[in-house]
């Protein structure tokens, strides 16, 4: 076996084995524990008292194995704090990717994840295993030459994961193993699926599955048909090629394997586009896809939700193509080159990217500051919720602005599309802008103390990085470890929201038990 695909095989290999034993010692851990004294009773022919029957003999010492392993209880502390972890879905989820980022940062460590057979530094493993399970596609060291097949097939499995979402992925073990979810399973699956019921848990996780293989597989196809027929590649590493750019995008992830990027296909439109409808796709949101793949043909019954999103994705895409490829038209270093034709696809695969993907098919650092800026907004934003997509999401920024109208207008409430919005949506949209906001002036003034790069590199950095996008000026290798240990924490929080990491922070929830005398202040 060649080489290369051995070092494929084995990361394949190594990171499914290590999550499923990790999946399978948390199972262990966390229920058996703290599960009643099993019931089930022996069959008929296993209780038979005679030593000539093996049969009966394995049976009775997998059973007194069975129940010695299920007295086994955890010190009380870990058990406490387990139960406190269970019972809120939102740190749940924090914790799942933790110990994703933390396996991932192990695995990269290893000698065999790098070309050069020495190991990642921590900072590096570290800086790229958060980037993968955060699907970001920050790098400090290039994807394609640095790190070797065990590693790519790392990186890639952690973005899998990462998009799945951590508790997706156990509530697919539990679905494989048991045939049912625990409500344990299902609480944190809804959590991170952002499912409006405990009981559509189960069909929005397979439908999850069914969608992600299918979009990667598609474009994974055409991918690989494009560059064995149109630049000469292998049949079997054009294959690899296409399957490790098609996961990156539907996840909105940003790894590539080649240092510039997309820049060497920015007149391509057999690899632009594809890339460019996974990327669109996954920013959608699952609830949007599961509500077009069966309501597509009636876009009265769409919800609010669907509507919003489809809308403001539109409005982005459009407005941001727009934009861009007027400010660079004339830039002899991105679109200048170009011809009519590549300048509309090179502008449109620009305008596509700051949700959350993070590709570049020209050269970001050689932007026009307009054009930076427009990236900031469209990153910020980002896309669909409870999709692949960072930011503060396409519908937080509509509801706001709905909310701005409302106020203009001097309406007691708010109305959007026919539907009035509730109060507690409201602030919650609120509440993660300004948290999102706050956090990115902080990380932007620290970078700028620390960094001797101007406020349009260092804002696009941060920005990039609480997004998740993955699109940078070239600052990322430079900005020293205390900006590295920045970024990673921008991405981690970027990935999970200001409000879940708040929440899953908080000890305890506190109700308000009584309300204080009102008074007004003066606003503005």
């Amino acid at each position: 076996m060649d080489s290369t695909w051995g070092q494929l095989l084995l990361g394949l290999a190594t990171i499914a084995g290590f999550f499923a034993v990790v999946a399978i010692g948390v199972a262990v851990l966390l229920w058996a524990p703290l599960a009643g004294p099993a019931t089930e009773q022996a069959p008929r022919w296993a209780r038979r008292r005679t030593d000539t029957d093996l049969q009966a003999r394995l049976w009775r010492r997998a059973a007194a194995t069975a129940q010695r392993l299920h007295r086994v209880r955890p010190p009380a502390p870990v058990t406490r704090g387990l139960k406190d972890v269970v019972r809120h879905p939102s740190r749940l989820v924090v914790a799942g990717f933790a110990v994703a980022v933390m396996v991932g940062w192990g695995l990269l460590m290893l000698p065999p994840a790098t070309e050069s057979g020495r190991g990642a530094g921590a900072v590096t493993a570290l800086f790229t295993a958060t980037s993968a399970v955060c699907v970001t596609g920050l790098v400090i060291e290039d994807t394609g030459s640095y790190w070797s097949g065990f590693g790519e097939v790392v990186i890639l499995g952690l973005i899998q994961i990462g998009g799945f979402g951590i508790m997706t992925v156990a509530s697919l073990l539990g679905l494989l193993v048991a045939g049912r979810m625990r409500m344990r399973l299902q609480l944190g699956a809804q959590a991170e699926t952002k499912a409006m019921g405990v009981g559509d848990v189960r069909q929005v996780i397979l439908g999850v599955l069914r969608i992600s293989l299918l979009v990667e597989a598609t474009v994974a196809a055409a991918l690989t048909w494009r560059f064995a027929d149109g630049y000469g590649q292998s049949w079997s590493h054009a294959a690899y090629l296409g399957l490790f750019h098609a996961v990156s995008a539907f996840n909105n992830a940003g790894f590539g394997l080649y240092p510039d990027s997309l820049m060497r296909f920015v007149g391509d439109p057999l690899i632009c586009l594809p890339i460019c409808a996974a990327v669109i796709i996954g920013g959608l949101g699952f609830p949007v896809l599961f509500e077009l793949r069966r309501k597509l043909r009636t876009p009265r019954k769409w919800s609010l939700h669907t509507k919003v999103t489809l809308a403001m994705t539109g409005v982005l895409l459009t407005g941001g193509w727009l934009l861009i490829t007027w400010a660079e038209w004339a830039n002899t270093a991105t679109l200048g080159p170009l011809g009519v034709g590549g300048r509309l696809l090179a502008g449109f695969t620009t305008a596509v990217m700051p949700r959350t993907a993070g590709f570049n098919s020209i050269d970001v650092a050689q932007m026009h500051d307009v054009t930076l800026l427009v990236n900031d907004m469209l990153m910020f934003i980002g896309g669909g919720s409870a999709g692949t997509a960072g930011g503060i999401k396409v519908t937080t920024f509509a509801l706001l602005g709905f909310v701005i109208l409302a106020e203009i207008r001097g309406e007691p409430s708010v109305h959007v599309l026919g539907r009035r919005l509730p109060t507690g949506i409201q602030r919650q949209a609120l509440t993660i802008a300004l948290l999102s906001i706050g956090l990115v002036m902080a990380a932007t003034l620290s970078l700028l103390a620390l960094t001797p790069f101007n406020l349009n590199q260092v804002l696009l950095e941060v920005t990039s990085a609480f997004a998740t996008v993955g699109m940078s000026t070239g600052i990322t290798a430079h900005v020293g470890t205390a900006g590295h240990l920045i970024l990673i924490a921008l991405m981690f929080i970027g990935r999970l929201g200001p409000v879940t990491a708040a929440a899953a922070l908080a000890l305890r929830h506190h109700n308000r038990r009584y309300e204080l005398p009102e008074e007004r202040t003066i606003v503005g």
